[in-house]
């Protein structure tokens, strides 16, 4: 009864998280938004590093790795995120929290099976810029918000005990909804210092774009012993191409207001005809390669190839932006000091540490929009179980401030948890 109240409230919480707004990022303006890290809090406090494969832990970025599991595994976890935006002329402050996955770990001897629930991309911003033509001042106030998610199911399987190949499938859903609101101003000083007053009416037009579509995914995942005490993992995983598809709604109409604020409809809205819209969602290739203990030490480095180049915006009217292809490299590993001490404490706990860079195949105004990171983390073992309480902190830049651009400083601090449990056990006694 008590798992299934955990399991309840958790789901219930999920829905609710899910549906706010996941990113403080201007680049969630372009394509379906900000793509998030599919993953565990364990493998993102490693930079992203999932070549490992774990007995208790659920590693979703790799559907091979189900069939390792040993134990009935339920994860879930969260972020709180903090976000400098660094123009030019001016920087702002963001605040987020979000709940990153939910999953559930069955194994079935030689099999494994996974599913969940995880955020895919979120859209959320709020921009204001200005501009002047001759005797017309015109500031702009883009809004956008919004969610794409996943529910995934995935099976793994033991070919041999080095060798396991694992297959999941993803249904992606979310609607996207963003708005500019369009004031003007006009000059009616005869000379000296520029006085605008505000013309009555501004405009307003607002999008909504309802997605779904159909992924999958594929792994292999492999293990051998190089001498005694140190293990050799090795991990590929490719995603193929898919197609998004978007229902597009576009409404304009006439607003009142004074500088963005207390703005007001003002009559019924007018629907424009506007096409829907597809998305290639791009094919993903990652290879990695680990070596150490896995009760001691482990190391690994992965090297991501996605093929940006076809990917595209929701809306075709979208200018200077494309795309290209991205990649990504991390490093990352783990350390437990003795993972059976009975004396201490802190000898059992994970210390798991990484880097990240990567090119995200985002092009503003010529520029390429990178992104690095240093990860941090924790993996906390609860007393007299298998389960653990992970965190993790990652500190990074992203974007450029060149040619009117946003430099992003983040910080992200992640708490999740990794309950471990016998779940179907013949009772002998009843």
């Amino acid at each position: 009864m008590i798992k299934k109240n955990i399991v309840s409230i958790c789901l219930l919480l999920s829905l609710v998280s899910f549906a706010q707004q996941g990113t403080s990022s201007p680049y969630s303006f372009y394509g379906i938004g900000d793509v998030r890290f599919r993953g565990t809090i364990e493998n993102r406090s490693m930079a992203g590093m999932g070549t490992v494969p774990d007995s208790i832990h659920l590693n979703i970025q790799n559907p091979a790795m189900y069939s390792n599991l040993k134990l009935t595994n339920f994860s879930i976890g969260g972020t709180f995120a903090a976000t400098k935006l660094i123009t030019n002329e001016q920087n702002e402050k963001a605040q987020r929290t979000t709940l990153d996955y939910l999953a559930v770990g069955l194994p079935l001897k030689k099999f494994g099976i996974g599913f969940g629930l995880i955020p895919y991309s979120s859209v959320g911003y709020n921009i204001q810029s200005s501009t002047i033509d001759n005797t017309i001042q015109t500031i702009n106030y883009y809004k956008g918000n919004g969610s794409l998610n996943k529910v995934f199911v995935g099976l793994g399987f033991q070919i041999s005990k080095k060798l396991s190949f694992g297959v999941d499938a993803q249904y992606n859903f979310g609607k996207i909804t963003t708005s500019n609101i369009a004031l003007r101003y006009v000059n009616v000083a005869t000379n000296g210092t520029p006085i605008y007053e505000q013309v009555q009416y501004g405009s307003i037009e607002a999008n909504t774009s309802s997605a779904s579509g159909i992924n999958f995914n594929t792994g292999l995942s492999f293990k051998s012993k190089f001498n005694k005490d140190i293990s050799i993992f090795s991990s590929v995983t490719y995603s193929p191409e898919a197609t998004l598809k978007f229902n597009n709604t576009r409404n304009i109409g006439l607003v009142q207001g004074a500088n963005g604020i207390n703005i007001l409809g003002v009559g019924e809205p007018t629907v424009i005809d506007v096409p829907n819209t597809k998305i290639k969602l791009p094919s993903k290739f990652t290879i990695g390669l680990g070596i150490g203990n896995t009760k001691k030490w482990i190391i690994g480095s992965e090297v991501t190839f996605q093929n940006n180049s076809n990917f595209g915006n929701r809306f075709n009217d979208i200018t200077n932006v494309s795309y290209e292809n991205a990649t990504r490299y991390t490093l990352g590993g783990y350390y437990i000091p003795n993972y059976n001490s009975f004396s201490s404490y802190f000898k059992r706990v994970v210390y798991r540490g990484g880097f990240r860079y990567e090119n995200t195949g985002l092009i503003i105004e010529n520029k390429s929009i990178q992104d690095a990171a240093l990860t941090l983390g924790l993996g906390m073992p609860l007393r007299g179980t298998f389960s653990n309480l992970n965190i993790g902190f990652e500190v990074g830049n992203r974007g450029t401030k060149a040619s009117g651009l946003v430099r992003e400083h983040y910080m992200n601090f992640s708490i999740g948890l990794s309950l471990n449990d016998k779940w179907f056990q013949k009772r002998k006694f009843n």
